[in-house]
């Protein structure tokens, strides 16, 4: 990964908004360069294929996902309300235009023209995620305050393909009321 610095932070949160807007093969070096204010080939001295840029942008996201991991661990007790806080964080989320999905989700859907880097970034983004709510749901399950109708990494597994595909409904009706209504019967579901 590029060490950050203001101007690769800066076309790394432009790429972050261009795939949001739409998708990999959505943007380019000239739209980044546009928006960012630099030439292409300030792009390229930091990210030298857009591949690299993508990957670079998939690792810090996947880092900022695990310090928010770290940060439910850390101050939110009990399985229960680590899962409500998980899904409240993509409430709020969704009410803001500029983050509206989750990113990895939208690359996921492109996973078949992703170059490999790219792809293997993604993936590695949901095994970590797939992984914390198995043991969430575990610890639920154990202590008594969840009921789980299957084992706990499958269970996790639907929980996140659930929240996933409550930020593409969200997104498809453009309205992001939908996504608690599609997500909060998940959560009833589990807790006793």
């Amino acid at each position: 990964m590029t060490p950050a610095t203001g101007t690769a932070d800066l076309i790394l949160a432009c790429a972050q908004t261009l795939i949001v807007a739409g998708g990999y093969n959505g943007f380019s070096y000239a739209d980044i360069a546009k928006v960012v204010g630099i030439r292409n080939a300030s792009i390229h001295h930091h990210f030298p294929a857009k591949a690299d840029l993508v990957r670079a942008l998939v690792a810090r996201y996947r880092m900022d996902a695990a310090d928010g991991i770290a940060g439910l661990e850390r101050h939110v007790t009990g399985p229960v309300a680590q899962l409500q806080a998980y899904t409240a964080y993509w409430k709020a989320c969704i009410a803001e235009v500029h983050s509206s999905i989750c990113v990895c989700a939208l690359l996921a859907a492109e996973i078949p023209v992703l170059p490999d880097e790219v792809a293997w970034e993604v993936k590695a983004h949901f095994r970590e995620l797939s992984a914390w709510l198995a043991s969430v749901l575990e610890r639920g399950e154990r202590d008594g305050s969840l009921k789980l109708g299957a084992p706990a990494k499958v269970e996790a597994e639907i929980f996140l393909a659930t929240v996933h595909g409550a930020m593409l409904s969200a997104r498809a009706y453009r309205d992001g009321k939908i996504f608690g209504s599609i997500v909060d019967p998940i959560v009833a579901r589990l807790v006793r």
